[in-house]
């Protein structure tokens, strides 16, 4: 009977088309044609002698062979980033590229600029920032597609290590010919009346709104006139602006709409403010790169300048 050989690339191959059930997908994620992935995958099952994948509907899912093999291609793969990573970290390269992400206000108004200092220091690394809420950054850190994640929320999952970096307000923001515009204050019967704008499930700062409602004795988001959901800080700015509602957002995004006067904050009558830290997470079942780990430090040495 003749021996089963086989490479790490064709474990690669494999894994991605198992994970994603498709070739085109998988082609896509190690960039190669379909038809390479596909003759990958053949010589692999030749040198085998068995079949390791099937074809369901739409889908590619392994056989019983297949889902043996997958199993300890995965810890050959762990295996293979490992060395390489301590390997990395003992010849102290910092170049290459890594993956993080930020929820909507640290992505868009805080990390840009962090990052600028960051590539001054280490111009041979490039980073990949994704940016979306902080239920999606959590998930795609956890799921090992980030390595860090910089959220404003804290994190309740127990596989995270997380770091508090930079405090954030809160505030309530009517456009500047709101019928509020000359009142220091108001009450949070008011803003129950008043047409309002929320961000979209899995923001972090629809979870501190949340909390707000709750902690003043209501039942949360569901005491709000809510005319619409929207998916970042820049499209309930533009909601805000355009009058068809009021919002509570971060002061890190109105910098701008407050000094040229297009927007205005008011205080909420009882509430003396609404802070936030954001935080740093990182999943502690992953053994970081040096990349991740230079990013992790220089990140938590920014929060405390």
């Amino acid at each position: 009977m003749p021996s089963i050989e086989f490479d790490l690339r064709q474990m690669e191959i494999f894994c991605r088309v198992v994970e994603l059930k498709s070739f085109s997908k998988a082609a896509e994620a190690v960039f190669l044609t379909q038809a390479s992935v596909s003759e990958r995958i053949a010589g692999l099952e030749n040198s085998i002698g068995a079949r390791l994948l099937d074809r369901l509907g739409r889908q590619i899912v392994p056989t019983r062979a297949g889902e043996l093999l997958y199993k300890h291609a995965i810890r050959l793969l762990d295996m293979k980033k490992t060395a390489r990573l301590e390997m990395e970290d003992f010849l102290g390269m910092r170049q290459g590229e890594m993956h993080m992400g930020g929820s909507t206000i640290p992505g868009e108004y805080i990390l840009p600029q962090i990052l600028g200092r960051f590539y001054e220091k280490y111009p041979f690394v490039s980073v990949t920032l994704t940016v979306s809420d902080s239920a999606e950054i959590e998930n795609l850190v956890h799921d090992g597609k980030l390595e860090l994640g910089v959220i404003g929320s804290r994190p309740s999952n127990k596989d995270f290590i997380h770091h508090d970096l930079w405090q954030d307000e809160l505030v309530l923001a009517v456009h500047a010919g709101h019928k509020w515009t000359k009142k220091k204050t108001v009450s949070m019967d008011e803003i129950l009346e008043e047409p309002f704008i929320l961000r979209e499930p899995g923001s972090g700062t629809r979870r501190i709104i949340e909390d707000m409602l709750k902690a003043s004795g209501l039942e949360g988001i569901q005491s709000l006139k809510c005319i619409g959901r929207f998916g970042s800080s820049t499209a309930v700015k533009e909601g805000i602006k355009s009058g068809i509602g009021v919002s509570i957002i971060s002061s890190r995004a109105l910098a701008t709409e407050i000094k040229s006067g297009m927007l205005k904050t008011i205080k909420i009558k009882d509430i003396p403010s609404i802070k936030r830290n954001f935080y740093l997470i990182k999943d502690k079942r992953r053994v970081s790169s040096p990349l991740c780990q230079t990013m992790f430090d220089f990140l938590k040495a920014s929060a405390r300048e």
